[in-house]
């Protein structure tokens, strides 16, 4: 089977390609220039896509011995992962734009000029696993599963995608990297936003969206107790940074419930107020039987597990909770998971979050 190997530079990706090769595929690594100004992305151990990676993809592919090349893809990354998310933020909502580069650019866009110039599939260094049933799987290594961000490819993708790291752990990737000679086998994860330099969120999104003063209000109250210079810079279940002007009653902390970009305004309440037992999401990826289904959901990136009853009908999910979750943020998405025979987690489908609805009890507590 002709492949390409993703190689962002890292010591997964560089030792999933050696895997591929080893397997007996004809592998060219290609890495993915997605900065236009590499200055402004992150660098060193915070960072992803920089000069410097691209440097260690090509090193990697020497050692392997696999052709190399790099693809600029810099406008595609800025219009579709960029650009999105700070549409996100100016809407309310709370993105994660390393899922939408897995959608938009790896297996999209990628995918897409692979197939046309001959490849069968696209290898990456990502923790997950594909059954024989070509389901989505979550990684044996648990702590470095990175199947919720993978749970947004629909069947075609999924059908051309190769993860040759999900029966390893993240330690055993790392020896077997240092064993081949290759020299990320100690480059630290990257982490955080990779186009966010200084990672400041807050400033970056006021850079592009300027600064949009409005009011802080209590959920209890209607009472107006701050103000922000722009709601972009809030996300449900916030607790610190909100600069309040009056305490609370009962002197407790008090986080962001809602963002309302129409009024400009975020509204504050108890922690108690941000319990929902059931989420409404659109933009449906569904692999599993459109009937109710029994199920695990995850919420957020590393984020909580929760029983629930899930059904889908047309392009809308909804998930009824089994017990509360707390901080569940529009733009967010939710995946579904079942355990199968041998006790693995399967990828039954994923949705965007659009609302979370209070309990009953709740919505009384916010609003007494």
């Amino acid at each position: 089977m002709r492949v390409l190997a993703a190689m962002s530079g890292g010591v997964d990706s560089a030792v999933a390609a050696a895997r591929a090769h080893d397997a007996g595929h004809d592998v060219t690594g290609v890495h993915l220039a997605l900065a236009r100004n590499p200055q402004t992305y992150r660098t060193g151990a915070r960072g992803c896509c920089t000069l410097e990676d691209s440097r260690d993809a090509r090193r990697a592919a020497d050692v392997i011995g696999i052709p190399f090349y790099v693809w600029d893809m810099a406008d595609q990354f800025h219009e579709s992962v960029v650009d999105d998310f700070v549409a996100e933020y100016a809407a309310g909502r709370t993105p994660n734009p390393c899922l939408r580069c897995n959608e938009k650019i790896k297996f999209a866009a990628v995918l897409d000029r692979a197939v046309a110039l001959g490849f069968d599939a696209v290898v990456t260094g990502h923790h997950a696993r594909l059954g024989a049933d070509g389901l989505l799987r979550r990684s044996v290594d648990e702590g470095k599963d990175q199947s919720y961000v993978l749970a947004v490819l629909n069947r075609a993708q999924l059908d051309r995608a190769v993860f040759p790291l999900g029966e390893s752990t993240k330690a055993q990737v790392r020896a077997e990297a240092a064993e081949r000679g290759l020299a990320v086998a100690d480059k630290p994860d990257s982490h955080d936003i990779c186009f966010i330099a200084d990672g400041d969120t807050r400033g970056f999104l006021e850079r592009r969206l300027g600064a949009t003063p409005g009011d802080v209000v209590d959920s209890r109250t209607g009472e107006k107790i701050g103000t922000h210079s722009g709601a972009y810079a809030y996300t449900v279940g916030q607790r610190k940074g909100l600069d309040l002007r009056v305490p609370a009653p009962d002197g407790k902390p008090r986080y962001v419930l809602s963002i309302t970009p129409v009024t400009n305004t975020v509204t504050v309440g108890p922690r108690e107020a941000l319990s929902v037992d059931e989420i409404t999401a659109n933009r449906v990826i569904w692999h599993g039987s459109p009937a109710p289904v029994t199920c695990d959901v995850q919420l957020r990136a590393h984020g909580e597990v929760v029983p629930a009853s899930v059904s889908v009908a047309g392009d809308t999910l909804t998930a009824r909770l089994h017990s509360p979750a707390r901080g569940v943020a529009a733009g967010q998405a939710i995946v579904a998971y079942r355990r199968d025979a041998e006790g693995g987690d399967v990828v039954l489908g994923s949705a965007t979050i659009t609302a979370g609805v209070l309990s009953a009890t709740e919505r009384a507590v916010a609003h007494a």
